[in-house]
């Protein structure tokens, strides 16, 4: 019999593409899955560590199955295998802790894990499984962590998709350059290394061709594609991007806009140092792209900026939005910030709000900062009370809440073009999967289909089609 293999994927959409990438490799290699815990010879938590709630999430779910192991005598011989951003953020820690766990599998590991798990089962010779390089983050045999990520996926990659035919997402690099004060990613995910264009297009050509009509590009900085290669000095994380020198998210853009199909491009997490006017005319002029931009800003006071290594300043952020909306027609913005970052003062704060009332972003919103361990915030002197965060946290999200509820009262009368995702439920342009908001449509529009419909009313931050 096969082994059969279930997994929890946690997190972001580029933790999903990990665990995608994870299921085709054990498709591949004839293994069985299912979407019962209790059914699994093997389960593999796929983890986030972002911030305290991912952490936290990461660790309910892996001692909730440690607990129904132990409560189940029909599981226990289930070997429970913890992956991702948790395995590789506390590699030298987790062994320790948690020892019911029976192996640890860093981001390198992802194309590994059959093998891996052959070797739990003792299918195989235990020293055929080895770490690709680099120290040992521990000695312990469960842990099969390398410290220093290099892997980047190809279109040759196997694959299984766990999200809807009609939509995917679609990695065009991995790791960060970036050095932001509040952020464990680079620690985590390594140095940004991009993947080649052409391995991205004929990734973006197979999924059309399989009937997908939105591709969501994603990396930790999707404005940084490229650069990594160009030949010559690389330029710096603060640098806008200059096609000529080589490829770029621009020229990428345009070569997935030749694809032929009946479909949009979609882009996320970008970052405003790298933004340039060549960008915005390639979004502009490109009718396959959603005019759709998410880039987080974080803050507009240039203390605050300074204090979390952002690489820009408050000018340069008025001025890239104005560029951008004068440049692309009908643009739809979203961004997220941070409050109750170190040093914040009312001051600081009081620019924001200002700062949201004066660009009205289609989609926003505000996270609390997260105090974590190994970024250089966490050391940073002017710690704020949680009190104070969570009422910035407030304030700024009622402000966003109102702008939302005015931005949406402006779309009754209008056609928009939607996707359609469920029965009942379609999406905008301005709406990506799983983080904005949804259009509620005929039933009978077929999922997975374009159509054209007028909003006739809207509730909170969803729209209602006129019948």
């Amino acid at each position: 019999m096969s082994t059969t293999v279930g997994l929890i994927s946690l997190g972001c959409a580029k933790n999903l593409i990990d665990s995608e990438v994870m299921i085709g490799h054990l498709a591949q290699a004839g293994m069985s899955l299912t979407p019962d815990p209790e059914l699994a010879d093997v389960l593999i938590i796929n983890t986030c560590s972002f911030i305290d709630m991912a952490k936290q999430e990461s660790i309910d779910a892996i001692f909730g199955a440690v607990k129904d192991r132990t409560a189940d005598p029909d599981r226990s011989n289930q070997k429970i295998i913890v992956a991702g951003c948790l395995s590789q953020r506390f590699a030298k820690d987790l062994p320790g802790i948690m020892p019911e766990v029976d192996a640890f599998i860093g981001l390198d590991q992802i194309t590994k894990v059959a093998p891996i798990i052959e070797n739990l089962l003792g299918k195989n010779n235990a020293s055929e499984v080895t770490k690709d390089e680099g120290p040992a983050a521990t000695e312990d045999p469960r842990d099969f962590v390398t410290l220093k990520p290099k892997y980047v996926p190809d279109y040759t990659t196997p694959r299984f998709r766990l999200t809807p035919d009609h939509f995917a997402y679609v990695k065009i690099a991995e790791g960060c350059n970036h050095t932001c004060t509040f952020c464990i990613i680079p620690q985590i995910r390594g140095k940004h290394r991009s993947r080649t264009q052409d391995s991205v297009v004929r990734e973006v050509e197979a999924l059309v061709k399989s009937g997908v009509r939105e591709i969501n590009l994603i990396s930790q900085d999707t404005t940084y594609f490229g650069m990594d290669q160009w030949e010559g000095e690389r330029p710096k994380p603060s640098s806008p991007v200059d096609s000529t020198r080589g490829e770029s998210l621009s020229t990428l853009l345009r070569e997935i806009n030749k694809i032929e199909g009946d479909f949009w491009v979609r882009l996320l997490y970008t970052h405003p140092a790298h933004w340039s006017d060549e960008l915005i005319t390639t979004i502009a002029e490109c009718d396959k792209v959603a005019k759709y931009v998410d880039i987080p800003l974080q803050h507009i006071s240039d203390r605050m900026l300074t204090a979390m290594k952002r690489v820009t300043s408050g000018d340069y952020i008025r001025d890239l939005l104005r560029r951008m909306r004068a440049g692309i027609p009908g643009l739809g913005i979203r961004t997220t910030f941070i409050v109750g970052f170190p040093g914040e003062t009312e001051e600081d704060f009081q620019e924001l709000l200002e700062f949201i009332e004066e660009f009205r972003f289609e989609r926003a919103g505000v996270f609390q900062y997260s105090k974590e361990e190994g970024t250089r915030a966490y050391k940073m002197d002017g710690q704020l009370h949680h009190k104070t965060r969570s009422s910035r946290w407030s304030r700024a999200m009622a402000a966003l809440q109102r702008i939302a509820s005015e931005t949406n009262q402006a779309q009754v009368g209008k056609s928009v073009r939607v996707l359609v995702e469920q029965p009942g439920i379609a999406r905008t342009e301005w709406d990506a999967p799983e983080i904005d908001g949804s259009v509620h449509v005929d039933e009978a529009i077929p999922v997975g289909q374009f159509a054209h419909v007028t909003i006739g009313d809207w509730r909170g931050y969803d729209l209602v089609a006129a019948r």
